[in-house]
């Protein structure tokens, strides 16, 4: 059996400020998935929703809670939670579904409605909890730990403030040409240094905004695909959602501490990276193979991070690979063709999801003024609190 899955479908709520419910947004981008499909409702045989915790209990059950909104049909439903990592362990369990036989087409959903600001831990004591733990503590907000990734590029391998500047600029021209961006605005590296500073060295432009915004995927076995007419599918390979290993000597969200390894070997891989290599093993292939790449630019000093993640550079490469122009539309491998976080926003259970649809879009040759061109392979990366993280090989 092959692991291979066909994504039939792919649609996006646009990304702002809409003040409305993310079950509204959720459903709009179910039904634009499935009318890209050419499917209807009734033909989904199971729902997978990534969950959010600030939307209120039903953001908990989103699976049920988008079958609710779409009309009860009689569906399996599956609910998931990984933090920023949830769409894409939600497209995991979609695929275990269809691989197993469990199902034929399968719906993934996720949406976000984001409270103002930065995201804060829901109230309530919980020492066990080391989200808490670290605004309880340390008052150590997520831009607090941007600016710490950020200062340890600088210490370690020169990145200057108009290096991560030029991230920002990079993905903004991007943005400008996509129409679910919430920023279609391009920006010069002079605005972005002359926008506040909110955790040293980064400004505000070089740290994403929290977004409401939705994204789905109608997914199915290649089998189906092929009795529906679609001989040729864009096609997820693999979905990689390894976790850390012990000891962790880098400072990660949310911990406030690494471990010792005085008397632990280190790990051979960090925790991102091992990620990415699961990915290419079981999609068997590299990064010489992709075609651009979709990554998790919370801070655009963690951009810079995912390129050496990717194995696009060695560690210490990516400014060099950004002053190139390799990663800009246009190169030999853009990043964050979609614009990016930087030009979305974080709506959390839904940006693995929308990271899919844009590789969907791009194997499809479909993408409009920010199309690769020839584009055949890509990979997603994400990662979310507590150890969670995940990324998704998609070919054509």
């Amino acid at each position: 059996m092959t692991g291979d899955i066909a994504v039939l479908g792919a649609g996006l709520h646009p990304w702002g400020k809409w003040g409305r419910s993310f079950v509204e947004y959720g459903t709009v981008a179910a039904r634009a998935a499935l009318a890209d499909a050419g499917l209807e409702w009734a033909d989904v045989q199971s729902v997978v929703g990534a969950d959010t915790v600030r939307g209120g209990y039903p953001g908990y059950v989103a699976g049920a809670t988008f079958a609710r909104a779409l009309g009860w049909q009689g569906a399996r439903v599956t609910s998931v939670y990984a933090a920023c990592a949830s769409g894409a362990q939600a497209i995991a369990a979609a695929r275990a579904q269809l691989l197993a036989g469990l199902a034929d087409v399968v719906l993934v959903v996720g949406a976000d409605a984001a409270p103002k600001g930065f995201f804060a831990p829901a109230g309530g004591d919980r020492p066990d909890d080391p989200d808490w733990l670290r605004f309880r503590l340390l008052g150590a907000t997520n831009p607090a730990y941007f600016g710490l990734y950020a200062r340890r590029r600088m210490a370690l391998y020169g990145d200057t403030a108009d290096d991560f500047a030029q991230v920002k600029v990079k993905n903004a021209a991007a943005g400008a040409l996509n129409p679910y961006a919430r920023y279609r605005k391009p920006v010069t590296a002079a605005e972005v240094v002359a926008s506040p500073v909110v955790a040293d060295p980064l400004r505000l432009l070089d740290i994403c905004a929290t977004s409401d915004g939705a994204a789905a995927l109608v997914l199915c076995g290649l089998d189906y695909a092929r009795r529906w007419g679609v001989p040729d599918p864009v096609r997820i390979r693999a979905v990689a959602t390894a976790t850390p290993r012990y000891p962790r000597t880098e400072l990660d969200l949310p911990d406030i501490a690494t471990d010792s390894a005085a008397s632990v070997p280190e790990s051979p891989a960090a925790f991102r990276p091992s990620l990415v290599e699961a990915a290419y093993e079981e999609a068997g292939l590299g990064p010489d193979d992709l075609s651009l790449a979709e990554v998790y630019d919370l801070s655009t000093a963690l951009e810079l991070q995912w390129y050496e993640d990717l194995g696009l550079c060695a560690e210490g490469g990516g400014a060099k690979l950004l002053r190139e122009g390799t990663t800009a539309l246009g190169g030999r491998l853009p990043v964050n063709p979609s614009g990016g976080l930087a030009s979305f926003g974080e709506a959390v259970p839904a940006q693995a999801i929308a990271q899919v649809c844009e590789l969907t879009w791009q194997l499809r040759g479909r993408a409009g003024a920010r199309q690769v061109p020839g584009a055949r392979a890509g990979i997603t990366a994400n990662q979310g609190l507590f150890g969670h993280g995940s990324a998704v090989v998609v070919v054509r």
